[in-house]
């Protein structure tokens, strides 16, 4: 049963909707037959980026809460991420650095796991991340 979650699933997931009790039921279904079989469900660094981006832009969820939803799914049985480490570096920069958005959190945070020494920017509150570098 190995597989890997849409955007809409994951929403669903973290978000018990009243609007969508079908699909709400569906995704608590999927994630518990998932972990009984021993099993995972993945989420890609796109699915999390676009599924922050919906919690922020539709339910207007604020970073405090932000965080602690995808702490949530780095701690629930049955979610794996696409790249732990890089997700947990992201939401670290996303908790220190409250001018940038999580989007540049993540590509810094990738950047850096794929060895690369700098992330260029023209943004100037991404600039100020950990190895961020203002394009002039």
């Amino acid at each position: 049963m190995s597989a890997a979650v849409d955007t809409n699933v994951l929403v669903r997931i973290l978000v018990q909707d009243p609007t969508a009790p079908a699909q709400c039921g569906a995704t608590r279904r999927l994630v518990d037959d998932t972990t009984a079989a021993g099993e995972s469900l993945l989420v890609s660094l796109c699915a999390l980026l676009e599924t922050e981006w919906v919690l922020r832009s539709r339910y207007k969820i604020g970073r405090q809460a932000m965080s602690a939803a995808i702490i949530a799914m780095l701690e629930t049985p049955g979610i794996e991420f696409e790249h732990d480490a890089t997700v947990e570096e992201a939401l670290y920069l996303f908790e220190n650095f409250p001018a940038t958005d999580f989007a540049d959190c993540l590509l810094a945070a990738r950047a850096t796991h794929l060895g690369r020494t700098r992330f260029v920017t023209f943004d100037k509150r991404a600039a100020r991340l950990p190895r961020g570098e203002l394009l002039q």
